[in-house]
């Protein structure tokens, strides 16, 4: 696509990400498959799988495959309050991966450090203004600033106010921006703030290439903004990172659960840290039943806000067709403004 004004505002990004477009697909666990990695990686954007809970053999299988379907670059997302967290660390050695993407609550020191070792660039979230600076210490090679407008695990911080806080006082790294992004015009206006990028994921979600079953896609297309409700951490005795769906059945489940591991912390009969794998398998197992089984009443319906700007099910390479022609529209009216 011949852009008039974007290219020079993608030029950071794109010199980070070996992209086209600085546009990133956000990792989704049990939908960011190579199926879907590809086709984003291929229309000029990047895309991360998702290694949530992944078994070893499979998330490697599934790095083979997204090679297979493209020669663009794309990275691994790693959750870092997973149950099986550590051994897809230490399984990325062997990968020969180009970017690595900490999520779900920031790595250690040395984690980072070991995934630069094996050649990647890392690439850390941060929901606070701490975490940001805290990662830049760490090494991290770019940040994806995420307001807590996104779904999945989120932060309790507006983007509004990150921005503020971070991407208009950190220049030394790439700082991409998520939370609440479904437009072309927006994205426009983050790249003018300074954001080397934006990413969605919403809205790839119910994209043609997602694996989601129909009924999620649905529940996606029919859901306003503030459908996509964040859970409440119950007491500081079992902390839980808050994780943005849309309220259902698994809501409320979830509430219970916390309630019976609180107790079941009390009385001494399991430690904090059982505790918290069994919210991350709780929230793993019914993303799973909503994705695959297409279970919109108890499985997970994770979505950010902008689910409310998600109005219909389209192919990758025209929901990237029109970000990017809306992001260049957008910069050349105002460029007018100022013209004129």
């Amino acid at each position: 696509m011949e852009l008039i004004i974007a290219d020079k505002f993608f030029r950071k990004g794109n010199e980070f990400l070996n992209t086209t477009y600085p546009i990133i697909c956000g990792a989704m666990t049990w939908i960011s498959d190579p199926k879907l990695v590809a086709a984003v990686s291929n229309a000029g954007g990047f895309a991360c799988l998702a290694g949530g809970n992944t078994p070893l053999e499979v998330l490697k299988q599934q790095i083979e495959q997204t090679k297979n379907l493209t020669s663009r670059p794309f990275g691994v997302n790693l959750i870092t309050i997973a149950p099986l967290y550590s051994q897809q660390l230490d399984l990325i050695t062997d990968l020969n991966l180009d970017y690595v993407i900490f999520a779900g609550s920031f790595p250690k020191k040395k984690e980072v450090q070991f995934a630069r070792d094996s050649g990647a660039k890392v690439m850390c979230f941060a929901s606070t203004e701490s975490i940001a600076r805290r990662m830049i210490d760490y090494g991290a090679n770019a940040l994806i600033l995420e307001g807590m407008e996104a779904g999945g695990h989120v932060g309790q911080v507006s983007l509004t106010i990150l921005l503020q806080q971070v991407l208009f006082e950190i220049p030394e790294i790439p700082i991409f921006v998520a939370g609440g992004i479904a437009t072309g015009k927006m994205g426009a206006h983050l790249l003018l703030m300074g954001a080397a990028g934006i990413q969605l994921a919403t809205i790839f979600a119910a994209a043609e290439e997602s694996c989601a079953h129909p009924d999620f896609k649905k529940k996606l297309i029919k859901s306003n903004a503030r459908d996509a409700v964040s859970t409440p951490q119950f007491d500081s005795n079992l902390p839980v990172v808050a994780v943005r769906a849309l309220k259902n059945q698994a809501t409320e489940q979830f509430g219970k659960l916390q309630l019976k591991l609180l107790a079941e912390l009390d009385q001494g009969n399991i430690s904090r840290s059982e505790a918290q794998n069994k919210v991350e398998e709780f929230w793993m197992g019914a993303l799973r039943r909503a994705v695959q089984e297409g279970d919109v009443a108890q499985g997970s319906l994770m979505a950010g806000q902008s689910v409310g700007l998600v109005k219909e099910i389209a192919p990758i390479n025209l929901i990237m067709k029109r970000l990017i022609r809306d992001i260049d529209q957008e910069l050349i009216t105002v460029k007018k403004l100022f013209d004129g």
